[in-house]
């Protein structure tokens, strides 16, 4: 199965998502969510930093494996390490805080893609360090709705926007299965025996 529209999501830079203070005993379930969210809504990739956690890796792998796409996974990686080698590498970072410029009442996603950069999304799990609010580390602090909400839901406003929809309109190249929209009940194309 190929991209039915590649160019539509491929116009944009090249947007990562890095998961801040993920615990495993306790966010395995929504630091899941969160990668298959960046992932279903055509971000490039995800980093698990500061931890190793093989439940997530292997759910994201099966996930991509099975229903296509290609999609970057790393964890363990240091958070200030990540976000140096963004910024070295000319990419902005873009921290998702409910604190932020408002993504519905300011300009704030034109900003972001009139720098024409790679952008990796700051997304945490618990109370984030303060750091991240600087300038020396985001360069932009945006705030999807000034109420408290799960950080999955900011993630996904926050791709809608900055994709403007097309996201979801893609089709996964090299994907095994796919679902075909129906009013009622389910229908799933398979391409390849899954076993």
């Amino acid at each position: 199965m190929e991209n039915s529209k590649p160019a539509q999501v491929n116009e944009f830079p090249k947007l990562f998502v890095l998961r801040w203070g993920h615990r495993p005993q306790r966010d395995v379930r929504l630091t899941t969510h969160v990668a298959l969210t960046a992932r279903a809504l055509c971000a490039s990739g995800f980093i698990l930093s500061d931890v190793v956690d093989s439940h997530i890796e292997e759910t994201v792998a099966k996930i991509t494996k099975a229903w296509g796409g290609d999609f970057h996974f790393e964890m363990g990686t240091p958070w200030k390490h990540a976000v140096k080698d963004w910024k070295l590498n000319d990419g902005i970072i873009v921290h998702l805080t409910v604190y932020g410029e408002n993504i519905q009442t300011s300009n704030v996603i034109d900003k972001i893609k009139a720098k024409n950069k790679n952008v990796m999304l700051l997304v945490g799990s618990q109370k984030v360090p303060g750091e991240f609010y600087s300038d020396e580390v985001s360069d932009f602090n945006v705030a999807v709705g000034n109420q408290p909400h799960s950080e999955c839901s900011a993630l996904a406003i926050f791709l809608d926007r900055f994709f403007k929809g097309k996201e979801l309109e893609i089709s996964f190249k090299n994907a095994k299965i796919a679902v075909e929209p129906t009013d009622r009940g389910k229908k799933i194309k398979t391409y390849v025996d899954l076993s």
